[in-house]
């Protein structure tokens, strides 16, 4: 019997599988298993998990589509540990991950825990602008994956998430299959008083989008999502989750500004271009790349215009509770 099962949805993304499984061969803690919920996909990842069944405890199953929650149901009825950890198909994984899991486990009994993420130095430089969109200080990436944060107590993401075999028995699964589920999923692990966790040295290497289009899509997804979880739990909508929509709503009025009071257009102009060189200088600062700094300009743009209009979206349909 395995500690860890380490599990992963997948939809038409085998060579990303093949990375996340080259990482997990490596692990200097080997006592886990892996299981890949091929999730209706048309270009299915069999052959690259059957390339892998000499070094790693491997189980591949094809299902019907469902989404990633529902998945990830199918997958805690099929693990055979302890603890299950939930890995996103587009994530690398440094060879000590397993190995600062369990030390932390041990020390302090996490019931349920989660890590950072952050860029791998082969990444594009997009990828990597990206990144910092999502993990700066200067954007809503700065309350995601932390120990403190505005956003409230510290909640798991399913990119790099993990919970007890008694949190699954006691809590129950994934109750949404999109929209925010991993947060629903984490706020019900919190709410029924379990030990929850972050574990700084447990992080992964993201791969996210490989295009602004694609992160577009995915931050105005992202902005539905946080909508979608007010209506199971009220109380997590927090101020700081309204900065993108007034961001965006600001934006929206720089052209109208321009047309009716160019005075007032013209200190927005300067607030803009304060905000954006401050970006460009802090991510230079972390980055040591003239090329990922300047793509980090138009990245956190994205991620909080975006994110913005998702939200706006999502909030012009209401917020009726939902069981």
């Amino acid at each position: 019997m395995p500690k860890y099962s380490v599990i992963t949805p997948v939809y038409n993304r085998p060579d990303e599988v093949d990375e996340l499984l080259e990482s997990l061969a490596a692990q200097t803690f080997k006592d886990f298993e892996v299981i890949i919920i091929e999730d209706g996909s048309t270009k299915k990842c069999d052959e690259v998990c059957a390339k892998y069944r000499g070094s790693l405890d491997i189980h591949y199953y094809f299902k019907e589509n469902s989404g990633q929650g529902f998945s990830r149901n199918f997958a805690f009825e099929k693990a055979n540990s302890d603890y299950f950890v939930q890995l996103d198909s587009d994530a690398i994984l440094p060879e000590t991950y397993f190995e600062a899991v369990d030390l932390a486990i041990h020390e302090y009994k996490w019931d349920a825990f989660g890590g950072p993420d952050k860029a791998h130095e082969d990444f594009t430089a997009i990828q990597k602008a990206v990144n910092y969109a999502m993990t700066s200080v200067f954007t809503t990436g700065g309350i995601r994956g932390k120990k403190k944060n505005m956003g409230g107590k510290y909640t798991p993401r399913s990119f790099n998430f993990g919970l007890s075999r008694k949190v699954w028995e006691t809590v129950g699964g994934y109750k949404i299959t999109r929209l925010g589920e991993d947060i629903e999923f984490s706020h019900r692990i919190i709410k029924a008083g379990f030990n929850v966790g972050f574990i700084e040295d447990a992080f992964i290497y993201h791969k996210r989008r490989t295009s602004f289009r694609q992160f577009f899509k995915q931050l105005h997804f992202f902005g539905r999502a946080r909508i979608n979880i007010t209506r199971f739990f009220p109380e997590q909508l927090k101020l700081v989750h309204t900065f993108p929509m007034a961001f965006t709503l600001f934006i929206l009025s720089v052209p109208f500004t321009y047309v009716f009071y160019r005075p007032l257009f013209n200190i927005s102009f300067l607030i803009l271009l304060a905000y954006f060189t401050l970006l460009f200088i802090d991510s230079l600062r972390l980055s040591k790349s003239i090329w990922v700094a300047i793509l980090s300009v138009p990245a956190c743009f994205i991620q909080l215009f975006a994110y913005g209009l998702g939200f706006i979206e999502e909030a012009g349909k209401g917020f009726r509770l939902k069981e």
